[in-house]
């Protein structure tokens, strides 16, 4: 079976970036599996779109549309402009033949909000790159000098191109702390506007690995997530985790992070800068077990469920992922 995979995403330096590389890379060590990089699905068995934005309407094989999250539908007034490109994918994911989402809570929004029926929706988790491990003290004394980061802080992760209201990074920054606050990820000038932070800007994984390790505590005060996939990168590499209690992290994370009340960010603040190690191990879930799982919704997506063995190959080269 020929997949057609829109590897455009794997460039982002966002959540959906992430997503893309890693589901790519592991693709290619399920055996029988021929992943072509394009948006042009054309001479293709199914097509899978990462994201929204590729999505379409009218797609000439059977499509497959990961969906991360809502925020821009339920959240209208804070995503004005993204909202009217959002809607017309609503359509193409109507269409798709198959849905997949990151947790049960975003399935439930895409069977309510989007009205795709719920057999149609596949619940495929996400994970740490393997790349993202606990890091020796050499590593983080390294890091730690190469951006003049203090011996002890919090940390937050994620992208910073755009303000977005349901992070909340303007208003953890505004919140009395003792201990310092790192914010990582690429940065537009606002963000440099923030008061008594310390900016990486964008980092490679292993800095990201080793800033993750040296780390008090990840602090996460999202009100809204699809996933949270920093707070599983942080437990990947040894970090306590505090986040706010929302359904999908509440999914993710129960029994492995601390919560706190949404409206709550300076018991958000204590509980980071009062957390303890060890921290738990992140959830077991690789993306190996996410791309094995994607591929038998490729199947079920060209009716040809069962025909093909999922399995990991001996070799890489049992496997083909190839640009167009």
């Amino acid at each position: 079976m020929k997949v057609a995979f829109d590897s455009r995403p794997a460039k982002c330096t966002h959540g959906v970036g992430r997503y893309a590389r890693c589901l790519l890379e592991a693709l290619a060590d399920l055996d029988d599996c021929e992943v072509l990089k394009t948006h042009q699905p054309r001479r293709c068995d199914v097509f899978h779109s990462p994201w929204l934005d590729g999505a379409m309407p009218r797609c000439p094989v059977p499509m497959v549309v990961t969906v991360h999250d809502l925020s821009p539908l339920k959240r209208r007034g804070e995503y004005l402009r993204s909202t009217l490109r959002f809607k017309l994918r609503v359509l193409a994911v109507q269409r798709a033949a198959r849905v997949i989402a990151p947790t049960v809570a975003v399935a439930q929004e895409v069977e309510t909000v989007l009205d795709v029926e719920p057999g149609r929706i596949a619940v495929i988790p996400e994970a740490p790159a393997a790349s993202l491990h606990a890091r020796s003290a050499e590593e983080v004394r390294a890091v730690r000098a190469r951006f003049s980061l203090p011996e002890h802080y919090l940390v937050w992760v994620g992208a910073m191109q755009t303000p977005e209201p349901r992070k909340r990074i303007a208003a953890l920054a505004r919140t009395a702390h003792s201990m310092p606050l790192v914010l990582v990820g690429p940065t537009a000038p606002w963000a440099h506007q923030l008061p008594d932070v310390k900016l990486t800007g964008a980092v490679s994984d292993d800095e990201l690995a080793a800033i993750y390790t040296g780390a008090h505590a990840l602090v996460f005060p999202s009100c809204d997530e699809g996933f949270g996939l920093p707070p599983v990168e942080a437990l990947a590499c040894g970090t306590p985790v505090v986040v706010s209690d929302v359904p999908a992290l509440r999914e993710v994370l129960d029994g492995r992070a601390t919560f706190g009340a949404v409206d709550d960010l300076p018991g958000l603040i204590a509980a980071a800068e009062s957390a303890e190690r060890p921290a738990p191990p992140p959830p077991a879930w690789t993306w190996g077990d996410a791309a094995e799982a994607t591929w038998r919704v490729y199947l079920e997506a060209v009716g040809e469920t069962g025909s093909c063995q999922i399995a990991r190959p001996k070799h890489r080269a049992a496997a083909l992922v190839k640009d167009a």
